[in-house]
């Protein structure tokens, strides 16, 4: 008698998705968001597997992420950025292998920050497929591909922009991408195309290593976009603390909290107390906690946006400052600065490239929050001084002309730059930098402002971060010095 292959039916709601793959693969998958701001892995598992199916969106709206539901006939891309064995390798995995199952025709393909990496989610898929699901299989199954009868298929794409350019798939995973080289993240992004059947999906998982990272500008693009961000931390996936032990007397206390009292995790206590006395403060804060990023090769290593952004708006009873660094294709910046005792106040910026600085001169004093004889000091770039390449004459010339009186002074960088740290951090351990929220690109800068990987004293050079740091330094090496700075008088 001919065996009957069992007849598998799409769950239909996020409970019965998740015992489903409670139940068939033996993976528990965390269902509680510990932390307010956060998300459990179930939210991420869920959304990709019910993209594709439209009832089951009409039925459970609350049951995807709270504002970002998906509005039929868009894509169900997303970001998920976890902690350190937080389960994304193998969520990913089961994503995967739920399409393989329900999805007839699917094309899902895995993109990893390295092959060994793509090897390890279809390690876990196929490892499901052994246990239980091998019969639904339409051939053997192989080292880094299986298909399905259905139809669909899952396969792993190497590290190379050869491998990607001219693939057309419905979902592509893209794991560890703080790993990708730009190049073949850049052509990653035209493979995935929708269906009658499927939506398409660009999914990208990765912990944040570092602040100046590929993954700090798919966060930074995902909220311009309007990408869901699916997000947890080490709380969302540890094990229940049960009563038996005394938070008083715990390692993890500070950071927990009582948090760990409420998770439905899988990670052993014991495994994270061990992993945070083995790491640094800074990396367990970004692997495990996701507070933010390795700071280790930051320039400002003790800068942190919990400290020293808050709003700071004009203050009349204050002189006004404004530090300017010049450019074109470079973005041409301008800071607006205030001290408040011994307190520096960075209350707005303007960044822009590509104009001329006629142009700049006028947003500037458009912009400025007082009359121009008002103006305390504006400093800038003594390089201004120079006829440009671009208007045949100097900026601080231009400027003049509008009005503007600039001052300038040579200094070395490192000079500056201690200057700037400093007021990040005292050697009382004060702070006395604080920058208002509207100056997103210098908080930006402060945190991705880095030294080479490669070792060296003078930090990089990107094009975008050093500009703004460089109109930052510009100021404090001007500022109340003993020797007056120079003007440029015309």
């Amino acid at each position: 008698m001919d065996h009957e292959m069992e007849v598998l039916r799409p769950p239909e709601s996020k409970d019965k998705l998740r015992r489903f793959v409670g139940g068939n693969l033996g993976v528990r998958v965390p269902d509680i968001r510990v932390c307010g701001h956060h998300d459990a892995p179930m939210d991420y598992l869920w959304y990709a597997y019910s993209a594709d199916f439209a009832p089951m969106r009409n039925k459970h709206p609350q049951a995807l992420l709270e504002g970002v539901t998906r509005r039929v006939g868009m894509n169900a891309d997303c970001v998920v950025w976890a902690n350190r064995a937080g389960g994304k390798t193998q969520l990913a995995a089961v994503a995967s292998l739920l399409e393989g199952l329900f999805k007839p025709g699917c094309q899902t393909r895995i993109l990893a920050g390295s092959l060994a990496q793509s090897g390890r989610m279809f390690g876990y898929l196929r490892n499901f497929v052994q246990q239980r699901f091998g019969e639904h299989l339409d051939g053997k199954l192989l080292k880094e591909s299986c298909r399905f009868l259905n139809g669909s298929a899952v396969e792993v794409l190497s590290q190379s922009a050869r491998s990607v350019r001219g693939q057309h798939v419905q979902k592509l995973r893209c794991d560890e991408v703080e790993l990708f080289d730009i190049d073949v993240f850049d052509a990653a992004k035209f493979i995935v195309q929708g269906n009658d059947r499927q939506v398409a999906a660009m999914e990208l998982l990765s912990t944040m290593h570092r602040p100046y990272g590929l993954m700090r500008q798919v966060i930074d693009d995902a909220v311009e976009n309007d990408v869901p961000i699916f997000k947890w931390c080490v709380w969302e996936v540890i094990e229940r603390c049960t009563q038996e032990r005394s938070c008083s007397r715990c390692p993890l206390n500070d950071d927990c909290g009582g948090k760990a009292r409420r998770a439905r995790g899988y990670l052993r206590i014991d495994d994270v107390i061990s992993q945070m006395r083995r790491s640094s403060r800074n990396g367990f804060e970004a692997e495990m906690l996701c507070l933010r990023p390795n700071m280790a090769n930051a320039v400002f290593a003790e800068f942190d946006e919990r400290e020293h952004v808050r709003p700071v708006g004009y203050d009349a009873s204050l002189p006004l400052y404004r530090a300017m660094d010049f450019g074109f294709t470079n973005p041409f910046v301008c800071l607006w600065i205030q001290v408040d005792g011994d307190v520096v106040r960075v209350i707005d910026e303007y960044v822009q490239k590509k104009k001329i600085i006629a142009e700049h001169a006028g947003v500037v004093k458009q912009r400025t929050p007082c009359e121009e004889a008002q103006v305390a000091g504006t400093f800038v770039d003594p390089a201004g001084r120079a006829r440009n390449g671009v208007t045949g004459t100097g900026e601080v010339k231009v400027l003049a002309d509008f009005g503007i009186q600039c001052r300038y002074r040579t200094s070395e960088i490192l000079e500056g730059l201690e200057q700037v740290r400093a007021k990040v951090r005292a050697g009382d351990g004060q702070s006395r930098l604080v920058i208002d929220p509207r100056c997103t690109r210098l908080i930006k800068a402060m945190a991705c402002y880095h030294y080479p990987e490669s070792g060296g004293e003078l930090p990089e050079k990107d094009g975008e971060n050093d500009h703004l740091i460089d109109a930052l330094r510009y100021f404090f090496v001007n500022y109340n010095q003993s020797k007056p700075a120079r003007c440029g008088n015309y």
